[in-house]
């Protein structure tokens, strides 16, 4: 098992994150799920890390890290330790891959998508792969069924509730290490999480689904499993959430407290209109003070405003 320090989360109860990927500038949607976990963080006297998920090269945009940590440091949202970059980290991914082929929780698999297609893209129960000729390159999948004791993943979630999936015909065996070697992100970030000492995950409702994958990792592994919120996402006038594929405006670098200010309203935190004249140190311990995650229960999505 990986070993994680000790000395930075000592006598921390809670320890938060922030983790985009750099395929692109942050956005208003983005500013959203970087305050929501900056402010549930200090709001419980924890501490606030950033990550950058940088693991798919072909993806990523040119300067998009710089553009994304340029962004940050003007809305003065600064991590408690030095930030960690995932595509220095494979050797540690590899180690945790290795501890999964030992518990015999992974297999190698070439399977094409178009042999997947008539079960809506998931692989289930038997590897078509194993029936032909041995490939220099394959996949490794998790077996979604070790460990299970049903059909059923399930976990509770602060902000959605119960939430639960089919292991057949909703999750399947899925990708801890692609065909082309790149390390996919569910392993990947599950071994950052457990080596930072995540204890609360705050992100958006867009990626619950990943969670009931990410806690089969943890069980796995053996890592302890945090808390979970998943906000809600904002949508754009089409309906769409604001997203870097769907083509959402940089963040304002020029005027962080009008973002700041609107982003608080999103949230449901009422800021008061007095807050509007306020410096981004001022709106930022206005919304520490303040902050009330249960505002957002049971919410999916709404427009962005």
């Amino acid at each position: 098992m990986l070993n994680r320090s000790t000395d930075s989360t000592a006598n921390i109860p809670y320890i938060g994150r922030f983790a985009p990927s750099p395929t692109g500038p942050l956005h208003f949607g983005s500013l959203l799920a970087a305050l929501a976990s900056y402010f549930d963080a200090r709001h419980h006297s924890g501490k606030w890390l950033i990550r950058i998920e940088d693991l798919d090269p072909p993806r990523e945009m040119l300067t998009a890290k710089e553009q994304i940590l340029e962004a940050l440091d003007v809305y003065q949202l600064y991590s408690d330790e030095p930030i960690v970059f995932q595509s220095q980290r494979y050797d540690l991914y590899q180690q945790s891959l290795k501890q999964l082929v030992s518990h015999q929780a992974v297999f190698p698999c070439t399977c094409s998508r178009k042999q997947l297609a008539n079960s809506n893209g998931i692989h289930f129960g038997n590897c078509k792969s194993q029936s032909e000729q041995s490939s220099d390159l394959f996949a490794w999948r998790f077996d979604c069924q070790y460990g299970a004791h049903s059909d059923l993943a399930a976990f509770k979630d602060t902000l959605q509730k119960d939430f639960s999936q089919s292991l057949q015909l909703d999750i399947g065996d899925f990708v801890v290490k692609r065909k082309d070697q790149l390390w996919a992100y569910q392993l990947a970030m599950v071994v950052d999480d457990y080596l930072q000492g995540i204890t609360h995950v705050v992100r958006g409702i867009d990626l619950i689904d990943s969670t009931l994958r990410q806690n089969m990792l943890q069980r796995a592994l053996d890592y302890p499993i945090p808390h979970y919120a998943h906000i809600p996402v904002a949508c754009g006038d089409n309906g769409q959430k604001l997203s870097k594929q769907n083509l959402a405006p940089a963040l304002d670098l020029d005027d962080p407290q009008s973002n700041i200010w609107r982003a608080l309203s999103w949230l449901r935190q009422n800021p008061p209109d007095s807050l509007r004249r306020a410096s981004v140190k001022e709106m930022l311990a206005w919304g520490i003070e303040h902050w009330n995650i249960t505002a957002l229960s049971d919410i999916k999505s709404q427009a962005a405003i």
